[in-house]
Order: structure tokens, then sequence, then C-alpha cells
């Protein structure tokens, strides 16, 4: 197609022509490179399909168990200034717990007093 033509020189019902002879060539060229890549996603999504059934496979064998459920864990100090604010004593300690401690107060003073009896309770509802 190393063709070269003389747009001026040709008619409008050439030109014509041309458009028509282009069009087709690229209709053929456009259908069969689409059906090309469509083949290649198809095979694509195969071997992915294959990827992600090995990988499962695999992860059951070596899925860690689940976890073991641990017991609630009940609050053992309230900030007296907003009681909502509590915690139980694992973990890092609470902004308004260390703020209090360096003013000066205890943890002592801070320990709820019926939290034996809050358990009991608890314990009693599941049962």
């Amino acid at each position: 197609m190393s063709k070269k033509f003389n747009l001026d020189s040709m008619s409008v019902d050439e030109m014509w022509q041309l458009h028509e002879e282009v069009n087709a060539a690229l209709s053929i060229r456009l259908t069969s490179e689409k059906r090309e890549l469509e083949k290649r996603l198809a095979q694509l999504r195969r071997e992915k399909e294959m990827r992600q059934s090995e990988a499962v496979d695999s992860q059951a064998k070596d899925a860690p168990r689940e976890r073991r459920k641990y017991p609630r864990v009940f609050a053992k100090y309230r900030n007296p200034n907003e009681p909502s604010e509590t915690w139980s004593g694992r973990g890092k300690q609470p902004r308004w717990l260390t703020a209090a401690l360096k003013t000066g107060h205890t943890l002592d003073e801070f320990v709820i007093q019926n939290v034996e009896s809050n358990r009991n309770n608890f314990r009693r509802q599941r049962a």
C-alpha cells in the first residue's frame, strides 16, 4: 500500500471510493485485532482463576486456626470527672489517668469498688 494519492487531482467520486476502501480495510483490521485481544483476555482470566484456586488451596492448608474467644474484661478504674471513661488495667494507661497520676493522685483513688459484683451479675446473665 505504498500508493500515493494526489487528493487535489481526484474527483469527489474517486475520493468517496477511496474513503469506502479505507473504511472497509479498517473495519476488517479492527475486528481481527479485537478477536485477538478477546482471546488474550480470556486466556489471562483462565490463568488468574487458576492462580486464585491454587492460592485458596494453599491457604486452606496454611490457614491459622480461629482465634480463641477471650472472656470479657471488666473495667477496674473509672474517671470520677467523666464516669463513662473507664480502664480495665490492661494496655496503655488512658490520658485522663496519666494526667491525674501526674498531678499527685494515686491509682487506688480510681478503683471501681463493686467490680466483683458486676462480674458475678454478668456471669448470671450469660448462663
